[in-house]
């Protein structure tokens, strides 16, 4: 053992004392393949064991949730016999290495999730996180943004699913360590719902395509820092064919609608080894795979790499008794392999045989339950300091006007259109608002007359300075984005981005992120119902910022009673939810026009934003508002011309109040949101917001070509047509 034991730790990078606890589950030294199992199970990717009791923190339990964290995807009902399955999913590391392939198949992994729930996908969103645009290093930005962007189209364009909406935030600290998060949701029957379950001396069918050598070992790929030798990581990258991937959705779906299978699991990170290892041993049973069964499409494939390949398009079903020639029928009618190379077992065991051999058995519980870790953080150093910067020294720029048309051409305020022109967002013709039109994307549920809004949304300058309150933050703001076109939150999912969890400021930052959605999600009655773990996005010289990427859906009874963000009707008033004064600590006002991130995030009132949300909702549900955009980086100012540009309508507004100026206009607070009302309706709304106990100012009426904003010591005017050419243009030279 001795001359043998460093050699193989080195090949597979596993601990020694995890070492130990194997060999102590086991009863003997486990071989080559066994270890390589444990090596995937108990990688972050697949196990979240510095993540998973940092995670029971968070609610789970609600009235609409169907289905919770711990299966494919997270399930909440939505009325009329309806459910819609949600999950976010990361694709990080793939991305940063190969970065069209990385995306296509992060779309194509999630959308799996979705399916082996029973739901048919109808939506799709994203959420990146870039580095630098200017200077040397923006060569390497434009390259990565590129790759994705088209990953992303040709996945989710070519398998026929909308993608209804995103952001995008490009940071210095994201330069080396791109990040690629992917939504999806999809629509099911209740009744329809489907898990990762099997019963005793059932068959397990491969569907799919067949396995090959790409994207081996990506599951402990994900759970590693990426280094200079990230290039050789190629292998791990899988390579996605979303035409196979809509033959796979198919037979999938319509084998669950005809009541062909008792269980369903997605084959994603880690392949055969964890779909059918997390099958058995949620089934409290074991399960026997005969790999010469397996459908290859290269020859000499050994156990070990198919084991560990993550080929895409495949799925892994349990046939209900006497359906087997159904369901493999029903494959071949869309020429899909669909071979049962396993069956369940009483003994708990993952038994693997390879000609003949048994090459591996280890108890089922083992590779499911990997130890997990509980941590000492501490904040990075000079951090607090950053936060704690006394701002009111700052000076007062004097082109308080020209200040507006750098914000708005700033990379993470300007129009994303060149992004989202390159993706159909009405294929399935459920898209009722589209990218662009409104705060979050909503859509139909056809037979009904309901629909879902559905946003994603993190501000990475805030976790930054403060991980709890930046997560507050992301959550609070998606929510707002779902209210603010008229959908009730029914829940979230989160993808969680973070550094290194071993050291003390990557755990701080994690387990303080954590923290902050905890106390989120309890205050505004928001479940997470599933979600993602990306750890390790890190480096020898850099650490992503926390980066909470918050998906949040909602219920609409109406559909028709929804409200977008553009002001279409001269006339009418605009009215401010909250107080017009915002705060400067890391705004990207700070950023774009003093070069600084510092100062501590705006105060949060979660009993305030609940309030707000509850009375923009309550205003589109009675039909009095059909416009409505909450006030969120930039400020009122760019919130304001933001409502501006989709129909070219001006406003003449006037800003009350004793704030420094640049902080009446590009201070950034939570819980803010703008509306317009016609004048039949203008003192009802303003007494419904009364009735909240919410702060609120009518400022003014839209009307014009010119965007005017009424200081109490200035007045400023923009034309619409300028402030549409500097928010236009800067993506279009990355995406021309």
């Amino acid at each position: 053992m001795e001359g043998t034991l460093p050699p193989l730790l080195q090949e597979t990078g596993i601990p020694l004392h995890e070492y130990q606890e194997i060999v102590r589950l086991l009863g003997r030294e486990p071989g080559r393949l066994e270890l390589y199992l444990f090596k995937v199970m108990w990688s972050e990717h697949c196990s979240y064991k510095n993540s998973r009791p940092l995670l029971k923190l968070l609610p789970k339990e609600g009235p609409a949730v169907l289905q919770g964290p711990g299966e494919n995807a997270g399930v909440v009902e939505i009325g009329e016999g309806w459910a819609v399955a949600f999950k976010i999913e990361s694709h990080n590391h793939p991305s940063a290495v190969e970065p069209v392939q990385g995306a296509a198949t992060g779309v194509g992994g999630i959308i799996r999730d979705i399916v082996a729930m029973g739901a048919r996908p109808i939506a799709l969103l994203n959420s990146l996180r870039f580095g630098k645009l200017e200077g040397p290093e923006g060569d390497r930005t434009r390259y990565l943004v590129r790759g994705v962007v088209e990953g992303i189209a040709h996945y989710g364009n070519a398998i026929g699913i909308p993608t209804v909406g995103g952001e995008v935030y490009f940071h210095p600290d994201y330069q080396e360590n791109p990040l690629v998060n992917a939504m999806c949701l999809g629509l099911l029957r209740v009744e329809e719902l489907k898990k990762s379950r099997a019963s005793l001396g059932r068959p397990v069918y491969y569907v799919g395509s067949k396995t090959g050598r790409d994207g081996i070992g990506g599951a402990a790929f994900a759970s590693e820092e990426l280094s200079e030798e990230n290039e050789s990581k190629r292998p791990s990258v899988q390579v996605g064919d979303p035409f196979m991937g809509k033959l796979t959705l198919e037979v999938t779906l319509e084998a669950i609608r005809r009541d062909l299978v008792e269980g369903v699991q997605d084959m994603g990170a880690a392949g055969l080894t964890s779909s059918l290892s997390e099958l058995a041993h949620k089934s409290g049973l074991g399960i026997e795979l005969n790999l010469d069964l397996v459908p290859k499409r290269e020859a000499g494939m050994n156990p070990l790499e198919l084991m560990l390949s993550e080929s895409q398009e495949r799925m892994v079903l349990v046939p209900r008794p006497g359906k087997e020639k159904e369901l493999e029928a029903l494959a071949a009618h869309y020429g899909l392999d669909a071979v049962p190379v396993a069956h369940t077992i009483a003994p708990p065991v993952f038994r693997v045989l390879h000609q003949g051999q048994v090459v591996a058995e280890v108890p089922t519980f083992a590779l499911a339950d990997c130890p997990t870790y509980t941590r000492e953080g501490q904040e990075e150093p000079g951090l607090a300091r950053l936060r704690e910067a006394d701002l009111s020294a700052l000076p007062i720029p004097s082109d308080l006007q020209g200040i507006l048309l750098r914000l708005l051409a700033s990379p993470n305020l300007c129009s994303r259109a060149p992004i989202f022109e390159r993706y159909d967002h009405q294929v399935g013709t459920n898209t009722v608002l589209v990218p662009g039109k409104g705060d979050a994307a909503i859509l139909r549920i056809k037979g009904t007359r309901r629909g879902l809004a559905v946003k994603v949304d993190a501000n990475p300058r805030y976790s930054k300075l403060s991980p709890r309150l930046g997560a507050m933050h992301a959550l609070a703001e998606a929510a707002r984005n779902v209210s603010v076109v008229g959908g009730k939150p029914l829940a979230y999912t989160d993808g969680l981005n973070c550094g290194n969890p071993e050291t003390p400021q990557g755990y701080f930052e994690l387990s303080e992120t954590i923290a902050g959605l905890a106390e989120a999600s309890a205050a505004l009655g928001l479940p997470v119902v599933s979600g993602n773990v990306s750890l390790y996005n890190e480096g020898p010289n850099y650490r992503i910022p926390p980066t909470p990427m918050v998906g949040v859906v909602g219920l609409l009874e109406e559909v028709e009673r929804r409200a977008e963000l553009g002001l279409r009707k001269a006339g009418e008033f605009v009215v401010l939810i909250g107080s017009p004064e915002g705060h400067l600590g890391a705004s990207e006002y700070l950023w774009v026009v003093h070069g600084q991130e510092a100062g501590s995030p705006p105060p949060l009132d979660l009993t305030m934003e609940a309030q707000a949300q509850a009375a923009i909702r309550n205003l589109i549900e009675r039909g009095w508002v059909h416009t409505a955009h909450d006030v969120a980086e930039g400020g009122l100012a760019v919130a304001l011309a933001e409502m501006c540009l989709p129909y070219g309508l001006g406003a003449t507004l006037e800003l009350r109040s004793h704030a420094r100026p640049d902080a009446l206009l590009y201070g950034e607070a939570p819980g803010r949101i703008l509306f317009s009302v016609d004048q039949a309706h203008l003192q009802q709304a303003v007494k419904v917001l009364e009735a909240y106990g919410l702060p609120h100012s009518v400022l003014g009426q839209v009307g014009g070509d010119h965007l005017t904003l009424l200081l109490p010591k200035e007045q400023i005017t923009w034309p619409v047509e300028a402030l549409r050419r500097a928010w236009e243009q800067p993506l279009r030279e990355v995406l021309p």
